[in-house]
């Protein structure tokens, strides 16, 4: 999350928050893109129908993002809400291809330790750090994100996010008397 602050202080608004949503959320790219103002701002919930699996998914957006949310619109200073968050200078939304070449661009310019650094991280890393934050409940936040990531069965999930059976297994080691 550093990431995010850094950019916002560098006055990236736009993508601070393109990283922020990614991150938070665990969306596809292709639905963060089409993203209105409107539907996130000063809301606490908000409803997407996701272009790939054409499910809808409801989606809360915690105080600290909703802040980032707030802040970042006021600095960019959109003509209405009704437009899209993820525009270019062009006016235009980003496309994926853009938004891939400004993430490698971020991953050499801020020294990130990450390798391919994609619009696919950010969906990855929104599961990652469930998983590794849920300590004794890893196999029940597991079984969770299945469900928001809209995969078939946990094993799935666990798969997607390289989750090994060592990893798995070392929950058990937490406990202690």
């Amino acid at each position: 999350m550093n990431l995010v602050r850094n950019l916002y202080n560098d006055k990236k608004y736009r993508i601070s928050l393109l990283i922020a949503t990614g991150t938070f959320w665990g969306l596809r790219i292709s639905d963060i893109l089409t993203l209105r103002w409107e539907q996130v701002l000063n809301k606490n919930e908000f409803e997407l129908v996701e272009k790939k699996t054409g499910k809808t998914r409801e989606i809360r957006i915690n105080q600290q993002l909703m802040q980032h949310i707030s802040d970042c619109y006021e600095k960019l200073s959109p003509k209405s809400a009704n437009e899209f968050i993820f525009l270019s200078q062009k006016n235009t939304v980003f496309t994926v291809q853009r938004v891939n070449v400004i993430l490698k661009d971020l991953r050499i310019k801020y020294n990130l330790k990450i390798k391919n650094f994609s619009t696919h991280s950010m969906r990855k890393a929104f599961g990652r750090e469930i998983f590794s934050r849920s300590g004794a409940n890893a196999e029940l936040a597991i079984v969770k994100l299945s469900e928001l990531y809209n995969h078939s069965n946990p094993a799935v999930t666990r798969r997607y996010l390289g989750i090994s059976k060592q990893e798995l297994l070392a929950t058990y080691d937490i406990l202690t008397f």
